[in-house]
């Protein structure tokens, strides 16, 4: 009886060791740090044809239908290209700036706000001063070029996955902030329609009003760090290189403050049924995709494409949640994360976890720079990470950011591997995405930080370098590495 036993173990230990390895993930990977460094404020990447096109070439453009598949492609490009006379810290540190204000507005937003099911009335004769859209937040970190109105007038316009509305700054302006373009007229457009305040896109606002004279529909919106766009809600046509989308619900600014950066106005991408990918579902096949190059190591733009060729097949995916209280997010299932080819004990599912009444979770997002995680798992993951690195000369915290090293005099160093499990999709993360330059004296800098909120936020540092897609048909998320070639 005793040899049975004995020999049961050994087959069975012969059996498990013989497996392959369920974890075959590399413990450490090179980094060159003299190949990355703080971007610059690059001139953009749009070239002479996205400008204003002839009425006739217009004509002679593709129309999409309401139930066409057809597929855009379009460059990116980040808000720092925007800027002037600045020096890479200077808009590193402004860009750290920003990402603060954004994952404290996220936050808040996320707490605060109650269960979206209804549709809203109108308040007759505009707004009270307390008004606070639930809509959108923050302005995002990237761009692109589109045409707005018949004819195309082009201007820059923030793309934003954090929020649920298109709008602009419209003429007649009573506050404008300063944009790279002359400001959106209206009148000039001959496809331009205001929306009644009976109709049901004035009633899938948050906080609409009601123009009592003209019966015609306002919209607010208003961030988190003061910022706001108040104007008429109306119809019009957008062109995306000589591609027109005709019928698209945007916000027309008439009086608008804040932060914003030189851009028009927003493109929001969120989940909502007002944001472009919400109102144009059907024309784009409910999917649309991103790839954000790394700058520091890259001259080649950013792109975002709508439609079924957004869908890369080498992507994982992972599916998306929903959130009971709040339709703008996209919600995942972070289940833990390796460093150094290990799974980190300290990083459980259950510190992710959406709750039944909307607490918690995780979500990704274009507009937040840096990750954040729930601070538990960050320390976990941050001492896990400090342990692989050892080797490696510590400097001075920086800003955010609480473990940092000294690289000047390394050609290449050797940096444990970090790897997100989401559920159906391991995320191997190049070391370029979680080892970031902060000056240009080669210090470098773990590129997350932990947050005293419940909400954890996979930024847009992480996600470079993947083509991040988008299917909402199929209700997933999924990530295609090496996907902006």
């Amino acid at each position: 009886m005793e040899g049975r036993r004995k020999a049961l173990l050994f087959t069975l230990c012969f059996f498990f060791f013989s497996l392959p390895s369920l974890s075959s993930l590399p413990a450490f990977q090179t980094l060159i740090p003299s190949s990355h460094s703080l971007p610059s404020a690059s001139p953009t990447s749009f070239q002479p044809e996205s400008e204003p096109v002839s009425e006739s070439l217009l004509g002679s453009g593709s129309e999409f239908g309401s139930d066409s598949d057809s597929s855009i492609t379009l460059n990116l490009d980040h808000i720092d290209a925007l800027s002037t006379n600045r020096t890479p810290e200077e808009l590193f540190s402004s860009r750290l700036q920003r990402d603060s204000r954004r994952v404290k507005s996220i936050a808040t937003l996320a707490a605060r706000i109650p269960r979206r099911n209804t549709t809203h009335a109108p308040r007759p004769g505009g707004f009270s001063s307390s008004v606070v859209s639930g809509l959108s937040q923050g302005s995002g970190e990237y761009f692109t070029r589109l045409g707005v109105g018949t004819p195309a007038r082009y201007v820059y316009m923030v793309l934003d996955t954090g929020s649920d509305i298109v709008w602009l700054q419209c003429a007649p302006c009573r506050r404008c902030y300063a944009q790279s373009d002359p400001i959106f007229d209206p009148r000039k457009s001959r496809t331009y329609s205001t929306i009644r305040c009976s109709s049901p896109l004035c009633r899938r606002l948050d906080s609409a009003g009601c123009n009592t004279r003209r019966r015609t529909c306002l919209y607010q919106v208003s961030y988190g760090d003061g910022s706001f766009t108040v104007g008429d809600f109306a119809t019009e046509t957008l062109t995306f290189r000589r591609n027109r989308v005709k019928g698209v619900a945007v916000g027309c600014g008439h009086d608008n403050e804040g932060l914003f950066v030189g851009a028009a106005g927003l493109l929001g991408l969120g989940k909502g049924r007002l944001s472009f990918p919400g109102q144009t579902g059907r024309r784009f096949n409910q999917k649309f995709s991103y790839c954000l190059v790394d700058r520091s190591a890259s001259s080649k733009p950013s792109s975002v494409v709508f439609g079924n060729a957004a869908v890369s097949r080498t992507a994982k995916f992972t599916p998306l949640l929903s959130n009971p209280k709040l339709d703008t997010f996209y919600y995942v299932e972070l289940l833990g994360i390796s460093v150094g080819g290990a799974r980190v004990p300290g990083v459980a599912a259950s510190l992710f976890k959406l709750d039944q009444i909307g607490n918690g979770g995780v979500i990704i997002d274009s507009g937040t720079s840096v990750t954040r995680l729930i601070r538990p798992a960050y320390i976990a993951m941050r001492d896990a990470f400090r342990v692989g690195a050892k080797s490696l000369k510590r400097a001075p915290d920086y800003s955010l950011f609480d473990t940092c090293f000294d690289l000047s005099k390394q050609n290449e160093v050797k940096v444990p591997t970090v790897v997100l499990h989401f559920r159906g999709a391991d995320v191997s993360l190049p070391a370029t995405n979680y080892l970031i330059p902060v000056d240009t004296n080669g210090k470098f800098c773990f590129a997350f930080a932990g947050t005293m909120s419940g909400l954890s936020i996979i930024g847009n540092i992480q996600q470079q370098g993947f083509r991040v897609v988008y299917d909402l048909m199929g209700s997933r998320v999924g990530f295609a590495p090496r996907g902006c070639a």
